[in-house]
């Protein structure tokens, strides 16, 4: 793990994203002991952690306590951190937060392509159980072709690769994902337009790779691939059909500050309630919310 980079090497750049909803509504929903907030990220201070010096977005200060503070709201009591682009392979900020005590939570890394075995199980002593690779965000990261050897470094530590991907932009990229001898996790809905229908090409991509016993997938950021905020009446069909495929294997995640969001910044409340329209059975929502993460990011 590196240490945090103090910002005196470079000024500070200014937000050019939205905050996300401070003061959110207590959803309708009840959420299960043990629930489980699969996907979030904590940016800053900015006075301590910098940023990469070229980045898509410039985040406000979104620090652990802001997001216990929603998680409470909501009635989460797990959560896992993943490493936002912005910050490179400096894990610094996740590995403290992890560290501190402050809430039962895991974390998932951005490493280097050459990462070593040393590395990895300090990150595993931090808590992490997990490396992203990000091969749609503006920023640059890890690419495809460093899976196969990341996974076989990782394999023997139990974790996983997620991957934010673009099945519309990216369509070979299944047969890569399906041949990696790990588990492997896919975030916000593989980035298909909802507009296109159940049966365009791109999430019958995914609910193909869903059928691989060692794929996961985690139900979050709807403002990705639908227009029709705040509630996006559209995506329940989707959340279905992909629990359908995998029922054992799909988890939720809020995507806490919203970085991508801009304009469609939602209320947490709202992302939690929506649960009730994607997964209406209540035993299934349990499993999605608290046996799924349980068993994928190695709780209790």
């Amino acid at each position: 793990m590196k240490r945090g980079h103090r910002t005196s090497e470079m000024t500070m750049r200014t937000p050019d994203i939205p905050a996300p909803v401070r003061d959110i509504r207590p959803p309708k929903i009840k959420f299960p002991p043990k629930a489980c907030d699969c996907h979030a990220h904590i940016f800053g201070p900015a006075s301590r952690f910098k940023i990469l010096p070229e980045t898509h977005f410039v985040p406000h200060d979104c620090l652990l306590p802001d997001y216990i503070r929603m998680l409470r709201t909501i009635g989460c009591e797990r959560a896992v951190l993943v490493q936002p682009s912005v910050y490179g392979t400096d894990n610094t900020a996740i590995a403290e937060a992890l560290q501190s005590g402050a809430f039962d939570m895991r974390g998932v890394a951005v490493v280097a392509p050459n990462v070593t075995e040393r590395e990895i199980e300090a990150l595993h002593t931090a808590g992490f159980r997990g490396i992203r690779i990000n091969t749609a965000s503006g920023t640059p990261g890890l690419r495809l072709e460093h899976a196969p050897r990341l996974a076989q470094m990782i394999k023997p530590f139990g974790w996983h690769l997620q991957f934010y991907v673009n099945l519309r932009k990216m369509p070979e990229i299944e047969t890569e994902l399906a041949r990696l001898p790990i588990n492997i996790v896919i975030d916000h809905f593989a980035n298909i337009a909802s507009a296109d229908g159940l049966d365009a090409a791109p999430f019958q991509a995914l609910l193909r790779l869903l059928h691989h016993d060692n794929c996961w997938a985690k139900l979050m950021g709807p403002y990705f691939v639908s227009d029709l905020f705040p509630l996006y009446p559209d995506i329940p069909p989707f959340a279905q059909a992909m629990v359908q495929a995998a029922p054992d294997r799909v988890v939720w995640g809020s995507d806490w500050p919203h970085p991508s969001a801009r304009q469609k910044m939602p209320d947490d409340g709202d992302l939690a309630d929506m649960l009730l329209d994607w997964v209406p059975d209540e035993v299934q929502r349990s499993k999605l919310l608290v046996d799924n993460p349980r068993r994928l990011y190695g709780f209790d």
